[in-house]
């Protein structure tokens, strides 16, 4: 059992950046691989990135390539997603999440086994 919690959201003007973070608990941590989606209004629920459980392979969302960048530090059961260049289009709940599955699947909701509450992120023009 993995529980996530999110922060590090807010509000921040285009062109600025923000750093998101998620806690885990539980002793599993470090078999997980971790994503991050997000959901904005309206939207169904989209990968923005992925991180394998060594933290030596990621993954993006061609949206967010070069601009944003995921990392964990597993001895604090951590992933964080530090966000650089946002957008407006950025603007959404993003979520943590936890994989046992594959990498393949890593960019679909369904193979996550874990979500944490969400933190906002509003990107104002």
């Amino acid at each position: 059992q993995v529980q996530l919690v999110e922060s590090g959201g807010g509000l921040v003007q285009a062109g600025g950046s923000l750093r998101l973070s998620c806690a885990a608990s539980g002793r599993t941590f470090n078999r997980y691989a971790m994503g991050w989606f997000r959901q904005a209004p309206g939207k169904e629920r989209e990968f923005v990135a992925a991180i394998s459980w060594s933290g030596g392979s990621t993954y993006y969302a061609d949206s967010v390539k070069g601009r944003f960048t995921i990392s964990r530090d597993n001895a604090k059961k951590t992933v964080y997603l530090q966000m650089n260049s946002l957008k407006p289009e950025d603007t959404a709940v993003y979520y943590c999440a936890a994989s046992g599955g594959p990498a393949s699947g890593w960019g679909r909701v369904l193979e996550y086994d874990y979500w944490g509450q969400g933190t906002q992120v509003t990107v104002s023009s």
